[in-house]
């Protein structure tokens, strides 16, 4: 199952970016054998100053045909890691192809858009800067991948 992580802005060169960039190759190491990744970001950036709305439809456009929508929403579902990589898991073995995690910008993804999505995540209650949720984003489907694999990165 190809995973996409669809995020509004750049991520510039920088600490976030090593991570992200880190956590992505681990993840497609890990998961390949487990029938996960590869591993993408796919950028949006409305240079327009269309707020939301404009985000939306940029990030609508650059979601894969036929992916499961993830969205990550402070309204969202809180999970354990362990839930979060049996839920990677179920969707892999119900045959979905592809997976996009969503990532709006600092003010999050537009009502209409986040209607559409098939499931909502959350990294807890409080709002995190959206390139810092990237990371965390990133170093979750990495433990997910070494959950599901038996490796001793998850420690419960």
């Amino acid at each position: 199952m190809r995973v996409h992580l669809v995020v509004v802005g750049r991520l510039r060169a920088g600490p976030e970016r090593d991570l992200v960039d880190d956590y992505l190759t681990r993840f497609d190491r890990t998961g390949r054998a487990l029938g996960l990744g590869p591993a993408q970001v796919i950028e949006v950036e409305d240079k327009k100053g269309g707020g939301m709305p404009a985000e939306a439809a940029l990030l609508e456009k650059a979601v894969p045909n036929g992916a499961l929508i993830c969205i990550l929403d402070e309204r969202g579902k809180v999970q354990s890691s362990p839930q979060f990589a049996d839920m990677l898991a179920g969707w892999r073995d119900t045959g979905r192809q592809d997976v996009a995690f969503v990532i709006g910008g600092a003010d999050g993804i537009d009502p209409v858009f986040r209607a559409k999505a098939d499931a909502a995540l959350s990294f807890g209650k409080m709002v995190w800067p959206h390139m810092l949720v990237r990371v965390m984003l990133t170093e979750q489907l990495y433990r997910a991948a070494s959950i599901l694999a038996g490796a001793p990165y998850h420690r419960v």
